[in-house]
């Protein structure tokens, strides 16, 4: 009878621990679980976050797009219209304007040429165009020559012709408008051609 009363009593402690036990491991799996799904959560607000940024950097990009689109139509509607209306044809070349060796200021005579041209051009109601060639011998650093060509926009817009009428290309020895073999060559090289387009 002990026996069975022993056995009884450990059958219940058994039970008991096993309750226990059952109930411990389940607390503790709810709280795992807990944390695990605060985490997911949290990740889940992050991708979320992340898909609303991709839309609107989608939707930035899309408007871009479209704004770039239009501006190449205007840029071809601007190319069309403006076809024909550029096509300048020289009517004036002069490569009077003479300088002294690899110097770029005017001479006395230079600014008097100029000034004949600068009192055309202002009372000329064409549009024209001035393209204004710096050229060098065969000596002289290439810098000089754009140095020339710069010196006479510039006399040229401080009387008066708008500096969107004329434009500087620097030639350098690459384009003589004499041979350079002989010191008289040289020294008509040493010159700003200018050529005025309409």
């Amino acid at each position: 009878m002990n026996r069975l009363k022993s056995s009884v009593a450990a059958l219940a402690l058994t039970a008991a621990t096993l309750s226990l036990g059952a109930c411990a491991t389940e607390k503790y799996v709810n709280e795992h679980v807990a944390v695990v799904d605060q985490k997911a959560q949290a990740t889940q607000g992050q991708v979320d976050q992340q898909g609303q940024a991709l839309q609107q950097h989608d939707s930035r990009l899309a408007q871009l797009d479209q704004a770039t689109k239009e501006a190449m139509q205007r840029a071809d509607a601007a190319n069309t219209a403006a076809q024909g209306k550029f096509t300048y044809t020289p009517v004036l070349t002069d490569d009077s304007i003479k300088f002294t060796n690899q110097s770029a200021k005017l001479t006395a005579e230079a600014q008097t040429r100029l000034m004949d041209l600068v009192s055309k051009l202002k009372s000329d109601n064409k549009n024209v165009y001035v393209e204004i060639q710096g050229h060098t011998d065969a000596r002289e650093p290439r810098a000089v020559g754009q140095k020339r060509a710069d010196a006479v926009r510039q006399f040229m817009n401080q009387q008066g012709v708008a500096l969107n009428r004329m434009a500087v290309i620097d030639y350098g020895k690459e384009a003589p408008v004499a041979d350079n073999k002989t010191a008289a060559g040289r020294a008509q090289n040493r010159c700003v051609v200018l050529v005025v387009l309409s």
